[in-house]
């Protein structure tokens, strides 16, 4: 498996610290909003990693943190008239409902920032002692980027010569250099209105938002992780300065690969509120959209490519599922004929194999996905050629294939539990379907046309086959 990291821009192969057992880190929400699709493009990478890694037999102890605490949570709490807690709540419930919607597999631990103040405080204690940090004037301690040689080889940012490029806010006039970051906050009025303040050495305050993650991770994961994940947008500042105050802190390598996933645009243009493009997956959901279209839109271009969110591509992606669904269903369905295996079996092993070997190159989804394609082709024109019938062994051989590669996707499965209908329901649509077969016998297709138009509205797809009508439920979409 070879993965591309960031530190070294080289894609190159990837081995545990200890073997069989994974150790990753990705930056999770801030909960003060609900999150948007741009947010669950980067959460559906970690869970396809999840899953590959799974796949190669590893186990994975995969954090993805809450950030409850920073100054956009507590202004939200603020305006809210809420306590931050309260505020934040939320938002954490909303979105382990959407990540469970999608079909995320349960990531091992979902800390947040607020449960590890004290580890914070003892963790900024050791790089006071060390000299990579020291206290200002107004109450606030800074790590010092001076002191740490190695500043800037993530991003290429940071050195001297872009001191300029830090921000300098009001509250920061005691920094030594601009490019020092704030590990501890003193409390001002609106961190005590909504209770986002403890105490420390330093008095009273909270935390800085780039130390959350270091503490959280090296907490659960220890010093060194194997892989730390993030959006692209958190490669500068944010990831950069949890080399430094980690590295300083334990001495150690913090991350052995980092992987950064690129934005989500909406119809070619960058996802904002002002712009009117601002989606949330439950907004989608409202729509009529299925949650496994969502995900395969979201997983359909490489992590490291730019993926380009519109209400078309999300019709595709649901025609896209809509066909994986049917297959599946059709060699399932499929008469069994006599004799032994054909090259069918070996084929979807090596098509399957196909699959894994383009997801080992770096997460590469889209040649994955033209390997299930051509399976999926190669097993139809078969079908169509034996009449719809298949031989035992070759059925399992492309099922188990089909099974293997949808552990990773995680969208057949995830569309068949998304799309279950009531029996009764079930019922009344087939005797509509029964009866629009003995129209069409009877050539009365004015009939015909009009029970398909009346399923149609509900969302039920009529595809007429050699083996009779099958019916599907797809989306009812504005």
């Amino acid at each position: 498996m070879n993965l591309h990291d960031s530190l070294t821009r080289e894609t190159r192969r990837f081995e545990p610290l200890r073997p069989g057992r994974v150790a990753v880190y990705g930056c999770g929400p801030t909960v003060y909003d609900f999150a948007h699709i741009g947010n669950f493009r980067t959460f559906a990478v970690y869970d396809l990693l999840h899953r590959h890694l799974r796949r190669h037999g590893h186990e994975v102890d995969f954090v993805v943190n809450f950030t409850d605490v920073d100054d956009k949570t507590i202004t939200g709490a603020a305006n809210a008239g809420l306590l931050l807690g309260e505020h934040t709540e939320t938002f954490v419930d909303a979105f382990l409902d959407d990540a469970e919607t999608l079909g995320f597999l349960p990531f091992s631990s979902h800390p947040r920032a607020t449960a590890y103040i004290p580890a914070m405080v003892a963790f900024i204690e050791r790089l006071v002692k060390r000299g990579s940090a020291y206290l200002a004037a107004d109450g606030s301690v800074y790590y010092a980027v001076p002191s740490f040689d190695a500043y800037g080889r993530l991003s290429g940012k940071g050195g001297d010569d872009d001191a300029g490029r830090a921000r300098i806010d009001a509250e920061d006039l005691d920094k030594r250099d601009p490019r020092d970051f704030a590990l501890w906050k003193p409390a001002q009025p609106v961190d005590r209105d909504v209770g986002a303040v403890w105490d420390s050495p330093w008095g009273l305050g909270r935390p800085g938002w780039h130390l959350e993650c270091s503490v959280m991770a090296t907490s659960l994961l220890g010093d060194t992780i194997d892989i730390h994940l993030g959006g692209e947008d958190l490669l500068f500042p944010h990831h950069e300065n949890e080399i430094a105050q980690s590295e300083a802190a334990t001495g150690q390598p913090f991350a052995r690969f980092w992987l950064h996933v690129k934005h989500l645009k909406v119809d070619a243009r960058k996802m904002s509120k002002s712009l009117g493009n601002f989606h949330t997956v439950r907004e989608l959901l409202d729509e009529g959209y299925d949650p496994a279209a969502i995900r395969w839109t979201l997983l359909s271009a490489h992590y490291r490519s730019e993926l380009n969110f519109t209400r078309d591509g999300l019709d595709d992606a649901t025609a896209s599922v809509q066909r994986l669904v049917d297959f599946r269903r059709r060699v399932r369905d499929a008469g069994e004929t006599p004799g032994g295996a054909t090259e069918l079996a070996p084929r979807a092993g090596e098509h399957l194999a196909a699959f894994g070997r383009a997801l080992d190159r770096d997460l590469n989804v889209p040649r994955a996905l033209a390997a299930l394609w051509t399976l999926v082709r190669e097993v139809n024109t078969a079908l169509d050629a034996a009449g719809g019938g298949m031989a035992r062994a070759d059925r399992e051989a492309v099922l188990d294939a089909l099974a293997g590669m949808d552990a990773v996707l995680g969208v057949i499965d995830l569309a068949e539990s998304s799309r279950k209908v009531a029996d009764t329901d079930e019922e009344r649509v087939q005797a509509l379907v029964d009866a629009r077969e003995q129209a069409r016998a009877t050539r009365d297709f004015a009939t015909a046309d009009r029970i398909r138009d009346e399923l149609a509205t509900e969302g039920i797809r009529l595809e007429d086959t050699a083996e009779g009508t099958r019916w599907t439920r797809i989306r009812t979409g504005p």
